[in-house]
């Protein structure tokens, strides 16, 4: 998350380094499973009902109080739809009274309205997240199953941009857009925003039929978003992506021999000094650095690796992030199986867990989207 102004390019000295052995850098609480949408990517299956095992108001505030005793900044409020909850306001007013950074996906249905968003920003929501997933409205809508969707996100990025609430774009990447990349990269060029996301497929739920991209493609994808990233007056981030440090630090390497350090300016250092935070030695991954809890109160490594772990009704997220044998492995980057386990850069990227896992069953298997050959499988 960040504060919505212009990404800092000064040298600002960096605050201390955040230790993803001890908490998560983000945690995401799937607040509810409810949604109008049935998104062709989703990892979960279409429901308008509310499941009334949720989480309720007074569990969320101690779900809220946990990440912030755990030492955690960021906490995202996710869905399903989390506009069908009427205590979202409630919920995002308690997490700022804890010192967090919070931030919402709404799904363009309906219940996005300007009053809504309104309220929200009057309970001190940091930042609100669109999914935009094409460059045309027919494209966006037929993806995401609901004529008029592409309309509303536009409407919403208007009615935040009139209320002073920062912006955030997330586009799904895969194989099924990829031919529109460009269109896309101009699109969302042109918007008023603060972050860009842009998330490269996971193989779980609906998306498991979907394709995602060839390693290749993600090594055409990672040149043309550095790029950006160095342009454009807004943050590019990446998820499920992880080797896109690898890939900077070997393009970073043909020009110097300070590629470790430059790492720090070339990756995310703009992101990070908005956010009030240094970037971390090691990419954010499932269980390492993140952390998921669902619509039920269940503890994940990610919403894309939903191993259940324990449940915020009985366990402490602290003690299950930091003891959880699955979470102390997926952090544990020796353990990691094929050419991920062989490779150089594993203790900055780490390869996608949760791809692994997708395709393989083995959270701690190579990842499959990654073209690089360690230099110790090369001779």
């Amino acid at each position: 998350m960040n504060d919505g102004g212009p990404p800092s390019r000064s040298a600002a000295p960096p605050p201390a380094r955040f230790d993803f052995a001890q908490a998560p850098l983000l945690v995401i609480w799937e607040t509810t499973r409810s949604c109008a949408l049935a998104c062709a990517h989703c990892r979960a299956d279409a429901d308008l009902t509310r499941d009334p095992r949720e989480l309720s108001t007074r569990q969320g505030f101690s779900l809220i109080d946990q990440v912030a005793e755990m030492g955690t900044p960021i906490l995202i409020l996710s869905g399903g739809d989390p506009l069908v909850r009427e205590d979202l306001e409630a919920l995002t007013r308690h997490a700022k009274e804890r010192g967090l950074r919070v931030g919402t996906i709404p799904a363009a249905t309906p219940a996005l309205t300007r009053k809504r968003l309104a309220a929200l920003k009057a309970a001190g929501l940091d930042q609100v997240a669109f999914s935009l997933d094409a460059a045309t409205a027919a494209e966006h809508d037929a993806f995401r199953r609901a004529p008029g969707a592409y309309a509303r996100v536009m409407q919403g990025v208007r009615w935040a941009q009139d209320l002073g609430l920062p912006v955030q774009i997330n586009t799904c990447l895969g194989a099924w857009n990829i031919a529109t990349f460009d269109a896309i990269v101009a699109l969302v060029g042109g918007l008023p925003i603060a972050f860009w996301e842009v998330f490269f497929l996971i193989p779980v739920g609906r998306g498991a039929a979907m394709g995602g991209l060839a390693p290749e493609e993600f090594e055409q994808v990672f040149a043309r978003l550095r790029q950006l990233s160095l342009e454009a007056d807004f943050v590019v981030k990446l998820t499920e992506a992880q080797h896109f440090r690898r890939f900077v630090m070997q393009t970073e390497a043909s020009v110097g021999p300070d590629a470790a350090a430059r790492i720090e300016r070339t990756v995310a250092r703009p992101a990070s000094v908005r956010a009030g935070l240094s970037l971390p030695p090691r990419a954010v991954n499932a269980g390492d650095g993140f952390l998921f809890v669902d619509h039920l109160g269940g503890i994940c490594p990610s919403g894309f690796l939903p191993q259940v772990r324990g449940n915020l009704r009985t366990e402490r997220l602290a003690h299950v992030y930091r003891e959880d044998p699955l979470f102390v492995s997926l952090r544990d980057h020796a353990r990691l199986g094929g050419k991920c386990g062989r490779c150089e850069y594993r203790q900055v990227c780490g390869g996608s867990r949760a791809r692994a896992w997708a395709t393989t069953g083995d959270h701690l298997a190579e990842d499959p989207a990654c073209a690089y050959v360690p230099r110790a499988a090369a001779h």
